[in-house]
């Protein structure tokens, strides 16, 4: 990778670190409503991973999105609209902050429901399958939902069905308030893909590089038409599940110890290695926080949405060819 797409990669880690500060104001000042699951500590996955896939590959997630909206494309400005629930935003509103969407940028949705979008990327890669092209889909998920049936099913069926999809667990070691030992008999995730016989790998999740090249070599190899192939990628979210989370499943020596190894500080430290001024990665970081900031008051500007919203967008508009 070239210097230039290294110091762009760590600028969509910075913007993603100071986005969701801001959001967590936004949040306790009453701003945002509903959930707020934020990405922080965990920005080397979505950063690493998107970077890797090519502009014809389908990505999709859970409800922890916000980053990865950021890294598929979508402007800080338009996801931060969306998180206020701003006409203005990416879902024009009425997704918030776990449905976060464009379909232009090939960034199909943050989903609610803990597993159900696997089986829809499933599906999506049946559909480039029929028509024939090398498109891959990404499927991101926690270490929770490989509990759930959904996961089960949908990676079932994209062996059977030969299916061009990457599934990526993003291992933060807890599903909510539960560790991942407490709740699932198989603690390495990556093994659950073993019994469908679906080749696997288990990355440190927090070296934005190593996710890189991990993820270069699988997207690969399934455009290459091999089928399915699932990446673990072991990190931490450094906050609470979600906004509203106490915390008391886990001690604050662990998150202190965790966040020793931040991904953002690991990758300056690599980039300083490799002769990068420090004023060059200040600069960066302060171009994100004047980013981050420009959408916060670009959000609070922006218009509500009309009343007549309410009633569009319910079903899809047909498509004539």
């Amino acid at each position: 990778m070239k210097k230039e797409e290294q110091l762009e990669l760590y600028y969509q880690m910075v913007l993603i670190r100071r986005s969701e500060e801001k959001a967590a104001e936004l949040y306790q000042q009453g701003k945002i409503g509903g959930f707020l699951h934020l990405y922080i500590g965990q920005e080397a996955v979505s950063t690493g991973l998107i970077a890797a896939r090519q502009p014809q590959d389908r990505v999709i997630t859970a409800y922890r999105d916000h980053g990865v909206a950021l890294n598929c494309g979508i402007p800080a400005n338009e996801v931060m609209a969306e998180l206020l629930g701003k006409a203005t935003g990416t879902s024009k509103g009425k997704g918030g902050s776990m449905h976060m969407a464009d379909p232009a940028r090939n960034m199909w949705g943050g989903h609610a429901i803990v597993g159900g979008h696997l089986p829809i990327a499933s599906g999506m890669a049946l559909g480039d399958q029929y028509a024939g092209n090398d498109n891959v889909t990404i499927c991101m998920f926690g270490d929770g939902a490989t509990n759930i049936g959904f996961f089960h099913e949908a990676l079932n069926l994209s062996k059977v069905w030969k299916l061009p999809v990457l599934w990526v667990c993003e291992n933060n070691q807890y599903g909510m308030g539960t560790s991942v030992e407490r709740a699932s008999a198989v603690s390495e995730i990556r093994q659950k893909a073993e019994g469908y016989q679906i080749p696997n790998e288990r990355v440190d999740g927090m070296d934005v590089m190593k996710v890189y090249e991990a993820s270069q070599k699988a997207i690969e190899w399934v455009r290459a038409g091999n089928g399915p192939y699932l990446l673990e990628f072991i990190t931490y979210r450094f906050m609470g599940h979600s906004m509203g989370d106490p915390e008391r499943y886990r001690d604050k020596q662990e998150v202190e110890r965790w966040k020793e190894g931040d991904p953002i500080g690991i990758f300056r430290k690599q980039l300083t290695a490799k002769k990068v001024a420090a004023k060059t990665l200040d600069e960066i970081e302060e171009r994100a926080m004047t980013d981050a900031l420009n959408a916060v008051e670009f959000a609070e500007a922006s218009p509500e949405p009309e009343l007549s919203e309410l009633f569009a967008d319910i079903y899809a508009e047909e498509v004539h060819k």
